[in-house]
């Protein structure tokens, strides 16, 4: 399942990762066998695939998927076995670059989890907006057990998701969380069998890729952003962001389509 390279990857083919689109929908698809553990040149074709997805008009919403069997195990712990901390400080940095790419997507983002999504895996999922996980799939940070912590986003944005307290249970101790589980507490927004994660992923995306990019961006943006500050900071953000979108033609043919129509008819075209 390989895609033609795109503009932002430069003359180089990428290995391990593609960009297909269809639909309005792109898909981040992740590809290194045997378990997509996750090394300089993944995460960086990851950052390039995520680049190309914000800017193509094409893509109207992006679907993370690592294939049938497995999301992402983890970082390759074989690679990072030989750093030191200068090494790794500036590994870190990088690494911690190509996810900030994928959170900052402009578009929504759905994470299609089979199999196991661990460690650097799961930190990758959290990037998106949701998460969609099949009945038999394992998530979770097990880094305490080698000894470290979460570095690519584990200890900020899953405790942003859950909550301190359960982040704190699942960095402390590294277990793995089963499907069920992750949805009960916040780890996941929906379980489907195995062979329909994908499918329900995509499905999900063309939903959200019919709406109006600009709108949608905004909403992203003033949610995500404003959980940062306080709540009088994300108030004036969402305030100017809402204005700035009167001066769009999807807001005109919105309210327009509304008006005559009814709700729900509208068609945008992200200008």
């Amino acid at each position: 399942m390989r895609g033609a390279a795109g503009s932002f990857y430069g003359a180089a083919m990428p290995e391990f990762v593609s960009l297909q689109v269809e639909d309005g929908v792109g898909t981040i698809r992740l590809d290194r066998p045997k378990m997509n553990a996750i090394n300089e040149q993944l995460h960086q074709e990851v950052r390039a695939a995520a680049m190309e997805a914000s800017e193509r008009a094409d893509v109207r919403a992006v679907v993370l998927y690592g294939g049938e069997r497995v999301f992402a195990a983890g970082a390759d712990i074989k690679a990072m076995a030989q750093l030191d901390a200068g090494s790794m400080t500036a590994w870190g940095r990088e690494l911690q670059n190509s996810f900030r790419t994928v959170a900052h997507i402009p578009k929504p983002v759905i994470a299609a989890i089979t199999g196991y999504a661990l460690g650097g895996g799961y930190e990758l999922a959290l990037c998106a907006d949701f998460r969609v996980l099949g009945a038999g799939a394992k998530i979770g940070q097990p880094e305490i057990q080698l000894g470290i912590i979460p570095g690519a986003g584990g200890t900020q944005r899953l405790a942003r998701l859950v909550g301190p307290a359960k982040a704190k249970d699942l960095v402390f101790t590294g277990r793995h969380v089963g499907a069920e589980e992750a949805l009960e507490i916040g780890l996941a927004d929906a379980v489907v069998p195995d062979d329909e994660v994908y499918s329900t992923a995509v499905a999900m995306a063309k939903k959200f890729a019919a709406g109006p990019p600009l709108a949608l961006a905004a909403a992203k943006r003033a949610i995500e952003e404003g959980l940062e500050g306080t709540l009088d900071e994300g108030l004036a953000l969402e305030t100017r962001l809402f204005a700035e979108l009167f001066d769009t033609e999807d807001q005109r043919t919105g309210m327009s389509s509304f008006l005559e129509s009814g709700p729900g008819k509208a068609t945008f075209t992200g200008r």
